[in-house]
């Protein structure tokens, strides 16, 4: 998106289908617009309307390339899509992505954070608070998602979590699906802890998906 800040880019391992079907080099991320910051949005009511078309995951397309194309177009992603907003009070302010995606039985799967807000412990205030969810998008269609955390897998609730550079951070950004084990369900998810350590957790995929409802369906473009 031209003129906007972005972070959290993660880029998927091979090509992907994109809305037409077409198979394109696909990106996850968060575009920063003006406003949408977690300071800024903390001090809004519990029960504000999210921005459906800010605060969110998108992902974004870029056409492989071409014979003969002009080299200084071959790194543009020119086809965004909202991806998924925040819904559940563990990531009322903001989403992003974290680990790469990664294929499982299951689909594409993902690690992603998000950001609320907690009292201080003397009562001082707002306080942001990062934590942990799983999303798994559809092999065939990245932009359907097959399934949402309704709470989050992972908080800061060890002291190396809580305090540091930054207090109360779980972040995930890579992850390692254990084939060298032979146990290819048993993924190792490693997280910024406080902005000042790496820590791994260790998630074990499940035969069967929970039975739980899609948060949010897919939504804007630009």
């Amino acid at each position: 998106m031209a003129n906007v800040d972005d972070k959290d880019a993660s880029l998927f391992p091979v090509a992907i289908p994109d809305s037409s079907g077409h198979l394109e080099l696909g990106m996850l991320h968060r575009p920063l617009f003006p406003g949408t910051r977690p300071e800024e949005t903390a001090c809004h009511p519990t029960s504000r309307e999210v921005d459906l078309d800010h605060e969110s995951i998108w992902i974004s397309y870029c056409p492989p390339a071409l014979n003969g194309a002009e080299p200084e177009r071959l790194d543009r992603f020119t086809s965004h899509h909202r991806l998924a907003t925040p819904v559940s009070p563990w990531e009322r302010l903001k989403i992003g992505a974290g680990t790469p995606p990664i294929l499982s039985r299951h689909g594409w799967l993902i690690v992603y954070h998000g950001v609320s807000e907690v009292t201080g412990a003397s009562g001082d205030g707002h306080h942001l608070c990062y934590s942990a969810g799983v999303m798994v998008l559809s092999q065939q269609h990245p932009r359907v998602i097959r399934y949402r955390s309704v709470d989050p897998l992972l908080t800061p609730v060890l002291p190396q979590e809580r305090d540091g550079t930054v207090a109360n951070v779980v972040f995930p950004t890579g992850i390692d699906r254990r084939d060298d084990l032979g146990t290819p369900d048993r993924l190792d998810v490693y997280y910024g802890m406080a902005d000042s350590r790496i820590g791994v957790a260790r998630l074990d995929l499940p035969e069967q998906m929970p039975a739980e409802a899609v948060a949010d369906a897919p939504g804007a473009k630009v």
